[in-house]
């Protein structure tokens, strides 16, 4: 298990000791005392006693990392230039040189343990080198509008022009390394290493010692550099050498007792249930029967869903780093390529203006401009969005630099002209204001464009869409199109209007053709996948909803602060940030927010072994897409039984570590066209089978087709670990080729959807595709900057909420049914246990539903029935169910205290989990069986992104009918007559019966108050009288009712016999 930095604190020197040294990758060793030896007493850098007296003798006397001079240690011969304050502990007239050290022994022991966990000796694969020659975007260009795809016609053949890939030039100056040249992240000086090498070998020969009495002249010339001090600025300085990120634990007086809390609360539970099963109630057996039922289910819930978020962190990135290691003034930046997806399929749902946004976002991210390439996803084949997408990339040449030049946050035109902040803030140019007005027009006048687009759409002519040249749309037929490709900006050509270069922007709209299973979204992205990869073959991906714009220019850099890092990027397949919505209503009725799925659950998941793959707003490794297992992390100490579950596990594949030197050495080719996995690797893939050179020389190419398909360019391409084409392909050939990845038989008899790329058989391919990747070994992260990276809309209407529920939770459903259930399924790979909890509690949550609505029906049942599922209860067992009462609030309490979410927001979460589990999760139980059991398929519905045109939150009140609004609406009412009936027979009973009421009341009033704001959406809008008056004007009107009834005063009582004794006559 990897510890936390406040875990350092307050261990001993000891503890320190299995160090390397920085420089020689020797052991640092111990001094003559048994202590931890520690060249340099103010920042602890690890330096071994060798390389410290070679240091002291031939070099400049200095540590390497803060330039303090070297004092003169126990059993280190003096040398000329000690001073009085460096007398040797070993002369015994140095008390205060001892006081000195013993006094400063904590700080040092701290320091030394930073610099264990953060430069701790690495294992041989090296960092990613992202300072390739080869350029990731020197690929064929087709501008000005111009057709490439071979069945799209062009409008005028005269204006294509192709980029043809620049000459290479000289050699580029390299960044040094560490982890690239030694193989440990550690000093990386190259100078350092021949100096320490050569000093050795000096020792090695039979000569007489040298000691301070020899003046420098008289030390031989072995070695010239050694009173040359090059740490300069022509390697990476020591801030650049730090790490990119560091992981934050939450403090543990807030961690601490919420932990204590959930194994009192366990506690608790079980000594519940084992009343409740003990307890019967014979005169309501099934009743008590059903609840005891529904009880054990909801605690196998709550554990399920509760200990993933066990050990939460924090994380912190340091741009500033980044930009020290891999930018430098003057040269091409070595920031890796990224390319963005962005998926669309009904321009209608998906309004295009929306999609706009996003893509104006992504063009204007701060970030090297040959480096981003943009792929648009067309799986509707509309002519709507070709035509807008085009006017984008127009309207894109005015507003990316106007973004860049005035650095503005969102870069998204329609949010930040309409956010209410004061836009002049932190601006000083005098033009930003005239600028600022002009481009909000010209950003009007391009949404009247847009709009013109979507008016004309509404109608489709008989026979159908025609292009300007007067060729008929390739999509008009959307289940039966060739595929198709449009470039619209990138090196040549697409300049903006100050001349500069603009990101790549690719129009996509794969063929399909009917008899072939498309597989929907998860389809459209693996087709995304392999045209990136034939057209600009990006190291890393981000897919991006349609309606997740960028909101943070930086979020990028965020994101390469992890997979750039040298130390950690090699084990991360993706990087995960949080979803936030625009447009939500401010109480968030029906938690459209989902922040606590979002600020508690995945943040508990990140410190295990990653946050799940939520959909969108996440960044991938495309290596890890592609199906390998992450390298194996070295055995530096043997783990235990937490370490299983929480941190490094113990269960490694034998095969992934069969000469696993010869994978680490082929990480170290500069040329990104050399293959760094073998043939054999790609054969058997997740499998980690071994290097076997002589079984890599007879695999043939069919081995590689059945795998990837049947595309030269785009296996190639998967040989490349740092992105990049090869210089030798054509523009044609890669355009032929990118046309050809997307036909609609390509992935016929390959392992796409498999286990390649996103993965299929489930409409939440999102869960399942990280699912795989966290098997194989694989970790994410989750990225929380302060400024949110993305944001998107979420449906507020009720209906369309419900609808979008019902579609994650069939999703779950079928992955319960599938063999990529994580109950069954990944147990031979690496996969931590308290990870596997979160994905099997996500896959059967939908399964809640059933207990749940039983559970909401028992109260009506004990109101109209007049029983209960609990006995009368003694005193000691009011305890009990009092405990579990407060140790639920307890832990709600302290988790929102350690997470920051606010009680609104967590009661939001907790009402909606009502409402969805009683209608959408249940409906989609149905659904799954139904589709299992006979095959009958329920159709993708997209949700609706429509923009809020009728006033501020008008589609809130909107009344759309679904059949998943009745099983909510029946329990409401119900559970109001159970308490109506509850109430009335209370009172024409006596008050004898009051007591046992309450029990069933409170039962019932639960229901009824986590039901409220389906409630509230039911009624619609309410201008003058607010729903809660309306609902308790109802409830109270009807209990007065009954009793005006039962006292009835205007009946006049005459006291005499009783008639059931007497008769009528007496």
């Amino acid at each position: 298990m990897m510890e936390s930095e406040g875990e350092s604190k307050g261990k001993s020197l000891k503890s320190t000791g299995n160090q390397v040294c920085q420089i020689c990758g020797d052991s640092v060793g111990l001094t003559v005392d048994g202590e931890p030896f520690a060249a340099c007493d103010v920042c602890a850098f690890p330096v071994c006693r060798p390389c410290y007296e070679y240091e002291r003798k031939d070099g400049n006397q200095s540590c390497p990392q803060c330039k303090t001079r070297y004092k003169r240690h126990k059993g280190s011969p003096a040398i000329r230039g000690d001073g009085e304050e460096d007398v040797s502990v070993e002369d015994g007239g140095s008390d205060l040189n001892h006081s000195n050290a013993h006094n400063d022994k904590q700080k040092l022991s701290e320091r030394m343990l930073s610099w264990h966990m953060s430069y701790g000796r690495g294992d041989d694969n090296g960092a990613p080198k992202y300072d390739k020659e080869v350029s990731h975007n020197h690929i064929p260009l087709l501008t000005n509008g111009t057709d490439v795809s071979g069945e799209l016609s062009a409008a005028s053949p005269g204006r294509l022009s192709m980029a043809s890939p620049p000459p290479s030039g000289g050699m580029k100056p390299r960044i040094v390394d560490p982890v690239r040249e030694f193989g440990s992240p550690g000093l990386g000086n190259v100078a350092w290493k021949e100096r320490v090498d050569g000093w050795k070998m000096k020792q090695d020969k039979p000569s007489v010692p040298m000691t301070s009495s020899h003046p420098p002249s008289e030390r031989g010339l072995g070695d010239i550099d050694a009173s040359t001090d090059i740490m300069g600025d022509d390697v990476m300085n020591d801030e650049a050498r730090q790490p990119l990120s560091r992981k934050v634990s939450i403090p543990s007086s807030r961690i601490n007792p919420y932990r204590m809390i959930i194994v009192l609360r366990l506690v608790i539970l079980c000594i519940f249930l084992h009343y409740r099963i003990t307890n019967p109630v014979p005169n309501a057996y099934s009743l008590w029967l059903t609840s005891v039922i529904c009880e054990i289910w909801f605690a196998i819930s709550w554990i399920l869903d509760q200990f993933p978020k066990w050990l939460p962190i924090n994380r912190e990135t340091y741009l500033d780093r980044l930009s020290l290691r891999y930018e430098h003034e003057g040269e091409p930046s070595q920031l890796a390529a990224v390319d963005i997806f962005v998926s669309t399929v009904d321009p209608l749902k998906e309004p295009p203006l929306v999609t706009a946004n996003t893509v104006l976002s992504i063009l204007a991210v701060d970030y090297p401009v040959d480096k981003v390439s943009c792929y648009v996803s067309d799986d509707g084949a509309a002519m709507l969005s070709f035509e807008s997408l085009s006017e984008t990339a127009e309207f894109a040449r005015k507003w990316v630099p106007f973004c860049k030049k005035y650095s503005i946050e969102p870069r998204a035109p329609e949010w930040y002209f309409t956010q209410k902040i004061d836009y002049l803030k932190d601006k000083v140019q005098p033009s930003f204001v005239k600028d600022r007005r002009a481009m909000k027009r010209e950003y009007e006048e391009f949404k009247i464009r847009v709009n013109a687009l979507v008016a004309k759409a509404q109608k489709i002519p008989e026979e159908g869409w025609t292009m300007q040249d007067g060729t008929p749309w390739p999509g008009n037929n959307t289940r039966d199109h060739p595929g198709m490709i449009q470039v619209f900006l990138g090196q040549s050509g697409g300049l903006d209007t100050d001349g500069n270069e603009l990101p790549r922007l690719v129009y996509v709209s794969r063929e399909k053709r009917p008899g072939y299973q498309h597989h929907k979204k998860a389809g459209a992205m693996n087709a995304l996948v392999r045209v990136s990869a034939v057209l600009t073959n990006g190291p890393f991906l981000l897919n991006l909803d349609c309606d997740h714009y960028i909101n943070n220019s930086k979020a990028l850099r965020e994101a390469m602060c992890f997979m750039m890092d040298p130390n950690l990027g090699k084990y991360v397949c993706y990087v995960q940030f949080p979803q936030r919505f625009d447009g939500i209503d401010r109480s968030d009725r029906y938690a459209n927010r989902n922040t606590v799925f979002f600020d508690i659950n995945l943040r508990g998941l990140d410190g295990i072994q990653g946050p799940v793959y939520v959909g969108t707003g996440c960044v991938f490794n495309r290596t890890a897409l592609y199906g390998y297992e992450p390298p194996v992390k070295p055995k530096n100490k043997k783990p235990g039984m937490l370490s299983s579950c929480f941190g490094r596990s113990n269960k490694k594949s034998s095969r992934s570590n069969k000469k696993g030197s010869d994978k680490k050495k082929s990480g170290k080719h500069a040329d990104p066209t050399v293959p760094v996995f073998s043939l054999e690797d790609i054969e058997e893939g997740v499998e980690g089978a071994g290097f076997d050179d002589e079984k890599s020389l007879l695999m043939s190419q069919m081995n590689l087709e059945k795998r990837f398909g049947g595309s030269a360019v785009f296996v190639a391409s998967t040989l490349m670990e740092n992105g990049g084409v090869p210089q030798s392909a054509t523009p044609e050939t890669l355009l032929k080729e990118a046309i050809h990845v997307i036909s609609c038989g390509y992935e016929d008899k390959s392992e796409w959807g498999l286990e390649i790329g996103w993965i299929y058989g489930s409409v939440t391919e999102d869960i399942l595709t990280g699912f795989k990747m966290h098997a194989r070994g694989w970790r994410s992260i989750y990225c929380m900057p302060d400024r949110p990276a993305f944001k998107g809309s979420a449906p507020i209407n009720l209906s369309d909420r419900l609808n979008q529920v019902l579609r994650w939770a069939l999703g779950s459903v079928e992955i319960l049914f599938s063999r990529h259930c994580p109950i069954w399924y990944g147990y031979s790979g690496r996969l931590k246990w308290l990870e596997r909890f979160a994905y099997v509690n996500t896959t059967i949550y939908p399964i809640t539903s059933i207990p749940l609505l039983c559970y909401c029906v028992l109260p009506a049942i004990c109101l109209l029935t007049g029983k209960f599922i609990i006995p009368q209860i003694s005193n000691l067992a009011s305890i009990w169910f009092l405990s579990l009462f407060l140790s639920i609030f307890a832990t709600g309490i302290l988790e929102m205290r350690w997470s920051g979410v606010g009680i609104d927001e967590w009661w939001r979460n907790e009402q909606f989990w009502v409402i969805g589990g009683v209608s959408a999760h249940l409906f989609a139980v149905v659904q799954g069986l139904l589709k299992v059991l006979a095959g009958i398929d329920t159709n993708f519905t997209v949700t609706s992104k429509a923009s809020d045109e009728g006033g501020d939150y008008a589609e809130l009140y909107m009344f759309k009918w679904t059949t998943l609004l009745i099983p909510p609406t029946t329990l409401l009412i119900l559970n109001l007559v159970g308490v109506v009936a509850g109430i009335s027979y209370a009172i024409n009973s006596g008050y004898q019966s009051w007591g046992p009421l309450f029990g069933k009341l409170f039962f019932s009033f639960w229901v009824i108050v986590h039901l409220y704001p389906f409630l509230k959406g039911l009624m619609g809008r309410q201008n003058r009288t607010p729903t809660v008056i309306v609902v308790w004007s109802i409830l109270l009107a009807s209990i007065f009712s009954l009793l005006w009834v039962r006292v009835d005063p205007f009946t006049s009582r005459v006291t005499g016999p009783a008639v059931e004794l007497c008769g009528i006559n007496c």
